[in-house]
């Protein structure tokens, strides 16, 4: 199940945030060591988990956190413009059709499978909520050998500019275009899901 949040239901779905929270620290900073805010030693919670922020939340049955991505509106500060702006030599694109994918967290303890189905779903929701909320362009940030698999993901995506290393990690930036040809596009590749629908990808007002 895939659900489209904002922090104003943390109260209501304090459960599906706390496991989230919980899963974003032991992948981000036990497993990957990232230096990142750790709140009570449990929840990896930075400065753009904001009011402005859309979560995208695979669960299981019982709420449980099983994968989940987050997206920042780029008219406001987001990780690309305020701490990775080199990656762009041409500019950093803003703007209220331009949103920025951050935190894609897949769970370790799952399997490789389970993981790359969850990565499906996810990005098929996202883009499903794009379409639906005349977001038109997605920029991110990823370690320059996953940047590889997005651009060749059937999207029309472009690289930003040359991955450079950032504290000896070697980063790059990404656009995808989205357009209604998109879904048609990620089904070529064995992507897309039907698991949104219209209605529901407006759960969040973007």
């Amino acid at each position: 199940m895939i659900q489209i949040l904002s922090l104003a239901q943390r109260g209501v779905q304090a459960h599906v945030f706390d496991s989230m929270f919980e899963d974003r620290k032991r992948l981000f900073v036990d497993l990957l060591g990232w230096d990142v805010p750790v709140i009570d030693n449990r929840f990896e919670i930075d400065r753009f988990d904001i009011e402005h922020a859309v979560y995208f939340v695979a669960t299981d049955e019982d709420g449980n956190h099983q994968g989940s991505l987050r997206m920042l509106p780029t008219t406001r500060p987001h990780i690309l413009d305020s701490l990775f702006g080199d990656l762009c030599p041409g500019g950093v694109p803003t703007g209220e059709q331009i949103y920025e994918i951050t935190r894609l967290c897949l769970p370790a303890r799952l399997g490789s499978a389970q993981r790359l189905e969850t990565r499906k779903q996810l990005i098929s929701a996202m883009v499903d909520y794009a379409l639906a909320n005349g977001i038109v362009r997605l920029t991110g940030v990823v370690d320059a050998g996953f940047r590889k698999d997005i651009l060749n993901m059937g999207w029309r995506a472009e690289p930003l500019g040359p991955a450079k290393l950032f504290d000896g990690a070697n980063l790059g930036a990404f656009a995808v275009h989205i357009s209604s040809e998109t879904p048609e596009r990620l089904r070529w590749t064995g992507i897309y899901r039907e698991n949104m629908r219209a209605d529901r990808a407006r759960q969040v007002s973007a």
